[in-house]
């Protein structure tokens, strides 16, 4: 039986990991960058081994996975098709005196108050209700909303044509490469389609450790199915998911499943299943999969104009395939 973690302070796990050369924080010799980490010697090797892992379990393990590297900066007609430009947004309040900035549902969350499920005008009347103040005592704004997307402009002039965005997630990349996979492979349905690399976002609190981070590695999987059969697809991913994780030696006891409600998952999903592990700092999620429909490939299919219908082999019959994604953080890991 595996022995129960010990419990550390996060300044602790943070200076042993200095310590030992696993993680630094970022720009250390100028005084750091929030929310930025750099890796030493052992941290990369770490890094390394959890990523090829993933990469030899769910890719190179199998027969229908194909993988991808897509670019960090992509058309912004890619972040408006998939609704990041209108709603990849978080709830910010704001010390009325010194004007440091807050994630209302982390001040919530901080003060004994269960944020789940409240609509912004919510979590201010819970302020309210009880008397909540920020971490310096001081009264708080009222909450709006702050997209997470890092803006940047693309060439030499510095316009609204220009803007374009680092990538939040992988999962685009996947997305804009599903026409070339399967016009260059033509594999059978089911398949997926694999990538690891960086995202980026811009966090209004950056906190515990390289648990929530500016800048992180994802590894993630769109698995195109036959919409008529996308609960058994669910069903065998959820399945090599566990033992992913049991190949990375965690403890079976301090794994958990939570069947994410209607209210609380992503806009695009039609069920989600959080995979949460009892961490140093409390029971936070590990990783995600979830059922996303056509939502994706609909949405680039009306914003270019290109099908993305797949042609059944034997049939001809022409579908557009909906996506279970298996959504990993690699430092989470």
């Amino acid at each position: 039986m595996s022995k129960q973690p010990t419990q550390h302070t996060m300044e602790a796990l943070v200076s042993l990991a200095k310590r030992r050369g696993f993680i630094y924080q970022g720009s250390d010799v100028y005084g750091g960058l929030s929310g930025t980490w750099d890796y030493g010697p052992l941290g990369v090797a770490l890094k390394r081994n959890i990523m090829q892992l993933w990469w030899q379990h769910f890719v190179d393990g199998r027969d229908d996975m194909y993988g991808v590297d897509a670019a960090i900066i992509m058309n912004p007609k890619v972040w408006q098709a998939s609704g990041h430009v209108d709603t990849f947004v978080d709830p910010l309040c704001e010390d009325t005196v010194n004007h440091r900035r807050y994630r209302t549902d982390h001040i919530l969350k901080d003060n004994g108050v269960d944020p789940e499920g409240m609509t912004m005008q919510q979590m201010d009347k819970a302020i309210k209700k009880h008397g909540i103040k920020s971490p310096d005592g001081n009264p708080l704004s009222k909450s709006r909303t702050f997209n997470m997307m890092f803006k940047t402009h693309v060439g030499a002039t510095e316009s609204e044509d220009s803007i374009s965005y680092l990538r939040p997630e992988t999962a685009q990349g996947i997305f804009t490469n599903y026409k070339n996979v399967v016009d260059a492979f033509y594999p059978n349905l089911p398949f997926g389609i694999a990538q690891q690399g960086k995202a980026f976002r811009n966090e209004i609190a950056p906190r515990d450790f390289v648990f929530r981070a500016r800048e992180f590695e994802q590894m993630e999987i769109e698995y195109f199915v036959d919409p008529e059969h996308w609960q058994a697809a669910f069903d065998e991913l959820l399945a090599s998911t566990h033992e992913f994780l049991a190949k990375l030696g965690l403890a079976k006891e301090h794994i958990h499943e939570l069947d994410v409600p209607a209210e609380d998952r992503a806009h695009y999903s039609k069920k989600t299943i959080d995979i949460e592990y009892d961490f140093a700092i409390g029971r936070e999620e590990l990783m995600g999969i979830a059922y996303r429909t056509d939502f994706d490939l609909m949405n680039i299919q009306k914003m270019s104009g290109k099908s993305m219908e797949y042609r059944m082999k034997g049939t001809n019959e022409k579908v557009v395939p909906h996506v279970i994604e298996p959504s990993f953080g690699v430092e989470r890991a």
